[in-house]
């Protein structure tokens, strides 16, 4: 965004009271003394309000902008404060509930973090392997290092929390300038409304989780190399802000997520491949041969008597994908009594498209209705299956019609987007192990590409009033139902318990219809004038 823009000291002089207000909430319910929890909430809450008014101003985003820009914080920080003060009361009599927490990864990066930061040692230490709760290193030091600059005396949790909270809101200014320059303004408001409102990164952002963190540095990518771009035009002065940008966030991801840089350097890397003159369907038909020909050949290389010998690069690539897709399917199968119940019924081939479709449809949706749980966690669960069940046709749709995009601008970067975005989520749900908690969370990784793509997806949806969305939302209605059943005879015992495989064959004959009726009807639609109809 250039420099970013002074915060006007009339703008500082309401932030200032709001920041005092919350600071002293805060503090208030942390453990004392309350005067330094009171000063280290206030001076971060202050610092972070400017810094997200500053950035806010600068994309330019008006009213609209900083309505969602609040409405994304109120939503992550009260959802992170009312979850860290119910879960003791409301949920498991287990140690992540009874201190608050709702990721176990939190809870141990919080305490460590503690830990290394009330020690005297530096904090290069978390980068060790002895503080096994962050993989990397980077999150863990950032949070060792905000607890001694604002909280030094005390642990109180909820100073991460708020961090966090502020950090995902600072997404949606770098998402909005990237977007509105690319696409317009329709399209700013409806990709940011999805940031704001969708319930994975709300829950995520109330978390001391790194996807926020990972998220919110995406965006800062995708602005850094849209301005790079557009810097590199003919009569355009060039700028080294968003050479700044880019490799400032991508350091930062680097120490908090190597794999997270790489798989959104890669996005960028193709947007900026197919930028030259290049028949973007030949690049469809690549990729596509490309995610088939990979999950062949994940399929045929987990099944130990077809192992390549190890020591070629592609047997030690294949050897790699089968020890970590075989220790997740292990996890799953050892997890869940009905999915060893499938895999004994299956032939071992078939367990990789089976955790694939799991891992996609993951959280379940029908599970999340009506298995037995606590309230605040049936809350939490349908919130998040209700979110991806609603996000998903819109990305299985831009999958089926990408070639709708050829009029808009940037058609290519939206195609690679497209299709990097489904090659994660079907890594994820792989990698994942189809887990309700990981795999969620490794897809959410992506997730400023992904929203992009829905975002696109409503547009033509507006703009052609197609009947494909609806038919992709019976069709998941289908899935649903079909399922819901299925959960309503296995835990409540409401109705006849029908073989797995028989739902399978049911659910694909409803959806086989709907397709097969859809595009019956919109022929007889578009030649009936001819025929007479």
């Amino acid at each position: 965004m250039g420099a970013l823009a002074r915060v006007p000291l009339r703008t500082a002089g309401w932030l200032l009271p709001v920041a005092v207000a919350l600071g002293a909430t805060l503090a208030a319910l942390q453990p004392a003394p309350w005067m330094h929890g009171f000063l280290g909430f206030s001076s971060m809450t202050f610092l972070g309000l400017l810094g997200l008014s500053a950035a806010t101003r600068s994309a330019g985003g008006g009213r609209t902008l900083l309505l969602l820009v609040g409405l994304a914080l109120v939503l992550r920080l009260g959802t992170g404060i009312a979850l860290h003060l119910g879960l003791p009361s409301w949920g498991y009599d287990e140690p992540d509930d009874q201190a608050g927490f709702v990721y176990t990864d939190a809870h141990r990066r919080d305490a460590q973090a503690w830990d290394l930061a009330a020690s005297d040692h530096s904090l290069l230490e978390a980068f060790r392997r002895k503080y096994y709760a962050d993989q990397y290193g980077g999150l863990l030091a950032l949070s060792a290092l905000i607890f001694r600059l604002f909280s030094a005396d005390v642990h109180r949790p909820m100073m991460l929390i708020l961090v966090t909270a502020l950090s995902a809101s600072a997404a949606l200014p770098f998402a909005w300038r990237a977007v509105g320059e690319l696409w317009g303004a329709r399209a700013s408001v409806i990709c940011c409304t999805i940031f704001a409102l969708y319930p994975e990164t709300v829950l995520l952002g109330s978390s001391a989780m790194r996807e926020p963190y990972l998220i919110t540095l995406s965006a800062m990518m995708f602005w850094g190399f849209v301005a790079l771009q557009r810097s590199n035009g003919p009569g355009v002065h060039r700028s080294r802000t968003p050479i700044l940008w880019l490799a400032g966030a991508g350091i930062a991801m680097m120490l908090i997520s190597p794999a997270a840089l790489l798989a959104n350097g890669a996005v960028l890397l193709v947007w900026r491949y197919l930028a030259g003159p290049r028949p973007h369907w030949r690049w469809g038909l690549a990729v596509s041969l490309a995610l088939a020909i990979s999950i062949v050949f994940l399929s045929w290389s987990l099944d130990r008597r077809n192992a390549m010998p190890a020591g070629t690069p592609i047997g030690v690539v294949a050897t790699f994908l089968r020890q970590a897709v075989e220790w997740d399917v292990y996890q799953l199968e050892r997890g869940s009594g009905w999915v060893q119940k499938l895999f004994d019924e299956m032939p071992e081939t078939s367990r990789l498209p089976f955790v694939t479709a799991y891992g996609i449809l993951q959280p379940v949706l029908p599970a999340a209705l009506v298995e037995p749980t606590t309230p605040v966690w049936q809350v939490i669960a349908i919130a998040r299956a209700a979110g991806w069940y609603a996000f998903l046709p819109l990305l299985v749709l831009g999958l089926a019609f990408a070639s709708r995009w050829k009029g808009a601008a940037q058609p290519r970067a939206i195609i690679s987007m497209t299709w990097i975005s489904w090659g994660w989520i079907i890594l994820a749900a792989l990698r994942g192990g189809a887990d309700q908690w990981d795999n969620p969370r490794y897809r959410a990784i992506l997730f400023i590409w992904q929203a992009v793509v829905a975002t696109h997806v409503w547009l033509w949806w507006r703009e052609s009033r197609s009947p494909w969305l609806v038919r992709a939302f019976a069709m998941e209605l289908a899935l649903v139902l079909v399922f819901g059943q299925w959960y309503l005879s296995r835990y409540l015992h409401v109705g006849p318990q029908w073989p797995f495989t028989s739902m399978v064959a049911g659910v694909m004959v409803l959806w086989i219809t709907v397709v097969f009726s859809g595009w019956l009807w919109d022929r007889l639609r578009l030649t009936g004038p001819r025929r007479g109809l």
